[in-house]
C-alpha cells in the first residue's frame, strides 16, 4: 500500500479538482436498504458506477451508525473492494468504533471523514488516524457548533492542527473542511468560507481542502440545486479548494473536475473579479451561473426566483 493518499491520486492542474463520490450514503433509499440488509449488489453497482464516472475517492457514509457500525463499516469496505480496489475510500460516520474497525481493511490509503474540533472527538480519533497513517478531514465544527466567521474557523484549525502535528500527522495529510451552509439561510457564511480559504495556505501550509458543496443549495427547489452547487464549486476552486464531496451523476461537475467547461469557469471568475460579462450575449446556462455568483457574493438577494431576476 502506498504511504499517503496523495500518492495514489491523479495530479490536478489549477482549474481541476478531485471528486469524492457522495452516493454510497445511508440516506439513499436503495443504498440505505442495502446497508441494513447486508445486500452487496446495490453497493457494488454504485461503486462500479462511480468508478466509471471518474471519481477520485468513494465516500462510504453510514451516518451515525450507532448500533452496528463497528460491524457494518468494515463489511461495506470489503464489499466495495471486491469490485473496486483501485480507488481510495473515505470512511464517513460519527461512530468512532466503526472507523477504527474499518481502517485495517482498506487496501489503499484511506481518508477519515471527519474529525471535529472537539476534544472528546479528536483525543480519540487523531491517535487512531495516526496509527494507520490515514489522511483525515478536519471539520471546522467546534464546541459551540458552526464558527461565526473566518477568524473563528482559523482558531479552530490551529487547535486541531497542533494536536495532529504532535501525533505525527503532517499538514499534507489533513483535508480542511471549513463548512458550507445553505445560501438561503446564511448568505454571509459563503463569503466567510471563501475568505477562510484565502487564509488557509498561511495558517496551514501544505494542507489539502474539501467540503460538502451541495449544502450550499439545501432547501432550494431540486431543479435549481445543481446550478447553485456548480457555481459555488467553481468559486471555491478559485479560492483554492482542491476537492469536493459531490454527486458524480452531475456531468457538469465531472467535466469541471477534469478542467473542461472553461466557459463556465471563466464567466464565474470574471463576475467574481468585477468584470461581469454582458448577460444579453450569454447562453442561458451561463447567465444562470453569473446570476448565482452574484447571489453568493451578496450582490443580489436570494429568493427561489433568483434566476428570473
Amino acid at each position: 500500500m502506498a504511504d499517503k493518499l496523495v500518492d495514489v491520486l491523479r495530479p490536478i492542474k489549477e482549474n481541476e479538482f478531485w471528486v469524492i463520490g457522495e452516493s454510497l450514503n445511508v440516506i439513499g433509499t436503495k443504498i440505505g436498504k442495502a446497508f441494513k440488509e447486508r445486500d452487496p449488489k446495490p453497493i457494488q453497482e454504485e461503486a462500479l458506477f462511480q468508478k466509471e464516472k471518474g471519481v477520485d475517492l468513494i465516500d462510504i457514509n453510514l451516518g451515525p451508525a450507532k448500533k452496528e457500525g463497528h460491524e457494518l463499516m468494515p463489511w461495506v469496505v470489503e464489499v466495495v473492494q471486491e469490485v473496486v480496489d483501485d480507488i481510495p475510500l473515505a470512511l464517513d460516520t460519527s461512530n468512532i468504533d466503526a472507523i477504527a474497525a474499518a481502517l485495517p481493511k482498506c487496501k489503499m490509503p484511506p481518508m477519515v471523514n471527519s474529525i471535529m474540533v472537539r476534544p472528546e472527538r479528536y483525543e480519540k480519533m487523531v491517535p487512531m488516524t495516526a496509527e494507520h497513517g490515514a489522511d483525515f478531514v478536519a471539520l471546522m465544527w467546534g464546541p459551540e457548533g458552526l464558527p461565526r466567521d473566518e477568524n473563528e474557523r482559523a482558531a479552530l484549525l490551529v487547535e486541531l492542527m497542533t494536536v495532529a502535528n504532535e501525533a505525527g500527522i503532517p499538514n499534507e495529510q489533513m483535508w480542511v473542511d471549513g463548512l458550507v451552509t445553505p445560501v438561503n439561510i446564511q448568505q454571509p457564511q459563503a463569503i466567510s468560507l471563501m475568505n477562510f480559504m484565502d487564509m488557509l495556505p498561511e495558517i496551514m501550509p501544505g494542507a489539502k481542502s474539501t467540503c460538502g458543496v451541495s449544502n450550499i443549495s439545501s432547501g432550494i427547489p431540486d431543479n435549481l440545486r445543481p446550478i447553485m452547487n456548480i457555481t459555488f464549486t467553481v468559486m471555491l476552486r478559485i479560492h483554492g479548494m482542491e476537492s469536493f464531496i459531490a454527486d458524480c451523476r452531475d456531468e457538469v461537475t465531472m467535466a469541471l473536475a477534469r478542467g473542461e467547461r472553461q466557459d463556465i469557469y471563466n464567466a464565474i471568475k470574471d463576475t467574481m473579479e468585477g468584470n461581469q460579462p454582458d448577460l444579453a450575449g450569454l447562453p442561458e446556462e451561463i447567465q444562470h451561473y453569473v446570476k448565482s455568483t452574484n447571489v453568493i457574493l451578496g450582490k443580489s438577494l436570494f429568493s427561489d426566483s433568483w434566476l428570473d431576476l
